[in-house]
Formats: C-alpha cells, sequence, structure tokens
C-alpha cells in the first residue's frame, strides 16, 4: 500500500512538472493554458517518434491526431444550414443564416483557418463553431476553405486553393445561388490563414477581371512577414505556451520546404543579406521602431546583423 502511494505521488509529481509552465499575472486561466500546452507538446513528441521511426511524416502524423480528436461533420441546425461542397476543386464548408424577408441578399465571408500551413481544418470543431456562430449573428453565408497543408503541398499551392476557391465563389450565378451581395463580401482568417487572406486580398485587389471584389478584410493575429523574427511581439513572447519563436519559424521553414539548419539564422535575422538592396528595401518597410507606438515598442531593441557585429566587436575591444 505504502509504495503504491509512493509511486502515486511520484507520478503525480511528475505530471505537475510536465504541465506547469510560468506565465505572465495578466495571463486569464492559467491552468487552462498549461493543460492545452502540455496536450500540444505531448502530441508533438508523439508525431515526432512516429516520424523517427519512419511511420509517417511528423506533420502528417500531427495533424491526424488533431482532427481526430476535433472533427466535427457537417450538421445544419435550424438556425445554420451546413453543407460540404467543393468550389472549383477545393473542399470548402459553407455556412447559410436563416433568411431574412427584409433582407433577401446576405453578406458574406469567406473564412481561411490557421495552422501554421500544415495543421487544422475547416471541419474541425473550433473553426465549425466559429463559422457557425459568425453566419447565425451576421445572417450571412460563411464559406470556410479546406486549402491543402504541408507537406502534401508547399508555397505557394496553399495560396493557390484560396484563390481559385473564392474566385469560384465571386462568379455570379453563384452568389445567387447562395442569395448573397456581391457588394458586401469580406475575407478573413487567422494566424497562417490570415497570411492567406492578405495574400488573397492583394491579388484580388489588382485583378482588372474580377466582376465582384472583396469590400472587407479582417485578419485575426496574420502571420504577415518572414523578414523580422524579433519584433516587439516575437520578443514579448519568445517562450508563449503553444507558438514560441523557434516553433513558428519551424512553420515557415516548412511552408517554404527549407531546411531546419536555418532556423537558428532566421531566429537572429541573419537569413537576409543586409548587402542586397532589395532586402534592405523590404527590412525599411517593416521599421517598427517609427511604425509602432511607444506602448507597443516598450524597451525592446531591434535585431539585426549589423548590429550584432557591431556589438561583437565592441566586446573583443574591450
Amino acid at each position: 500500500m505504502r509504495s503504491s502511494c509512493v509511486l502515486l505521488t511520484a507520478l503525480v509529481a511528475l505530471a505537475a512538472y510536465y504541465v506547469y509552465i510560468p506565465l505572465p499575472g495578466s495571463v486569464s486561466d492559467p491552468w487552462k493554458l498549461m493543460l492545452l500546452d502540455a496536450t500540444f507538446r505531448g502530441a508533438q513528441q508523439v508525431s515526432n517518434l512516429i516520424h523517427y521511426l519512419g511511420l509517417s511524416h511528423h506533420l502528417l502524423a500531427l495533424n491526424f491526431i488533431i482532427v481526430s480528436f476535433g472533427k466535427k461533420s457537417a450538421w445544419s441546425s435550424a438556425q445554420v444550414k451546413v453543407t460540404d461542397t467543393d468550389f472549383d476543386g477545393v473542399e470548402v464548408r459553407v455556412f447559410e443564416g436563416p433568411p431574412k424577408p427584409e433582407e433577401p441578399l446576405k453578406r458574406s465571408v469567406v473564412y481561411i483557418h490557421g495552422g501554421g500551413w500544415a495543421l487544422a481544418s475547416a471541419k474541425i470543431r473550433y473553426y465549425d463553431e466559429l463559422c457557425t456562430a459568425m453566419a447565425e449573428e451576421l445572417n450571412a453565408v460563411i464559406v470556410s476553405i479546406e486549402y491543402r497543408l504541408v507537406p502534401k503541398v508547399y508555397f505557394p499551392e496553399q495560396i493557390h486553393d484560396v484563390v481559385r476557391a473564392t474566385k469560384y465563389f465571386l462568379k455570379p450565378e453563384v452568389l445567387q445561388k447562395y442569395m448573397v451581395d456581391p457588394g458586401r463580401i469580406c475575407i478573413s482568417g487567422d494566424s497562417a490563414g490570415g497570411n492567406l487572406a492578405a495574400a488573397l486580398g492583394q491579388q484580388f485587389t489588382q485583378d482588372a477581371s474580377l466582376k465582384n471584389k472583396l469590400k472587407l478584410q479582417a485578419l485575426i493575429y496574420p502571420v504577415l512577414q518572414a523578414l523580422d523574427f524579433n519584433t516587439p511581439s516575437y520578443q514579448q513572447n519568445v517562450n508563449t505556451p503553444i507558438l514560441p519563436r523557434y516553433v513558428m519559424v519551424k512553420y515557415w521553414v516548412d511552408y517554404f520546404k527549407g531546411n531546419y539548419d536555418f532556423v537558428q539564422a532566421m531566429i537572429i535575422n541573419n537569413h537576409t543579406s543586409l548587402d542586397v538592396e532589395e532586402a534592405a528595401a523590404l527590412r525599411a518597410r517593416l521599421n517598427w521602431t517609427s511604425l509602432l507606438p511607444a506602448s507597443f515598442t516598450k524597451n525592446y531593441k531591434p535585431v539585426s546583423m549589423l548590429l550584432l557585429g557591431a556589438v561583437e566587436s565592441s566586446s573583443r575591444a574591450e
């Protein structure tokens, strides 16, 4: 009996050690975040083991775990009709809000899910419930795009998928089928989905052949650039649970079908040459010391190889 108690105590202590991580005092429900982070870390470790054994790519294994525990069928309610279909060969889940006699044409949102271009699905519970809520509360038609993921495809195939599906949806006959007002269509997405939504929005703005245009862009914590991994938000959240900086950098590497050997160089902003005129011009556009207010920049300092070289030279001089 005593040995069982000792073993149980040891197991509880090990579990607490695995789950617990220090968090800022401003985080609400810290234990929920810790448990979610521990669950995700556990899934990553299992997928890495599967990859090591040569059974499957680690991202395929990780996404299988995520989708297996969260997949939801297209289930309609009295308020929202939900259907799975495809737009020009791209899978989509469509959520149709309740019709209103006083508003025969509905507004619409084309939604692109996040997940580092490699994980999640329009069909998992979180995104299904989000789009259902939007359809009901906005009296809208929500088109959630099931674009292809890394490692089955890489950049720019994800962009091609969302462009094809959205162009199909914007056809007059398709908008008429779903009773959508062509003047009230929004593009939206979170995280990597925000990146794809922004890319799509830029392309459509410049596409003179499109009869119907997007009216609004709503990006949710979008991933918009891969030149500077030391912005104030990256420095502040360098070890944030679930998505620390080095993991975000790895998602970028995977998206571009790159090599993990470059991860450390990217973390210290040494993945573009300061001697190349074009790279310098692009970096100038991301000069957050002038673009962001002091409430965001705080005491954070820009990181570049030029600055690092100056520090190293100063250290050698001393």
